[in-house]
């Protein structure tokens, strides 16, 4: 009869796997810039749309009519808030959604359509500065752009000083953007 075989030495009990963090990764600068260019040109083209049904439905002629160009201005801001804040309280915009970004609350949620819709409000602060003092100051429009420019880069790097290096008017919203994974 042969002899059972020596139990071969027990290797040491491997680590339990490291848990996954429940933290999601949020997206980097250029990731959320990119992702806001993304959404500047999609909404140039419902701004065309709605500028569209504005002056067909309200007759208006040319863009310096000075009667209805803040009835436009007032239309835009609506269209564009009802736009984003729809998107957002689902969690994403198409150009969120290209470059795999979300947007949650506090909880790790969709946003609800109200918390959407004030950080819509607060991401004015992007542009109202410097476009509030082109008709205050009569700056000419090509100088309001530069300072434009500048302020956005200004407000952009200021997400550094944030804790977790959201954009302010996110950290005042209660929202935050988060990675997603591709599927």
């Amino acid at each position: 009869r042969r002899a059972a075989p020596a139990a071969e030495p027990s290797s040491p009990p491997s680590p339990p796997a490291a848990p996954h963090s429940s933290v999601p990764a949020i997206p980097g600068i250029w990731r959320r810039m990119a992702a806001w260019l993304y959404e500047g040109m999609l909404l140039f083209a419902v701004a065309m749309i709605a500028v569209w049904l504005f002056s067909t439905l309200s007759q208006m002629r040319n863009a310096m009519d000075e009667a209805r160009r803040p009835l436009l201005l007032a239309y835009l801001f609506i269209v564009f808030g009802v736009y984003l804040t729809w998107f957002w309280s689902r969690g994403q915009t198409l150009s969120m959604k290209t470059w795999r970004i979300r947007m949650v609350d506090r909880q790790g949620k969709p946003p609800s359509q109200a918390r959407a819709f004030l950080r819509y409000v607060l991401s004015w602060v992007w542009f109202l500065p410097p476009l509030a003092l082109h008709p205050l100051l009569g700056i000419p429009a090509v100088e309001t752009l530069v300072l434009l420019a500048g302020w956005v880069a200004i407000w952009a790097v200021l997400a550094r000083f944030h804790p977790e290096r959201q954009f302010w008017h996110d950290a005042w919203a209660g929202t935050r953007l988060i990675s997603t994974r591709p599927r």
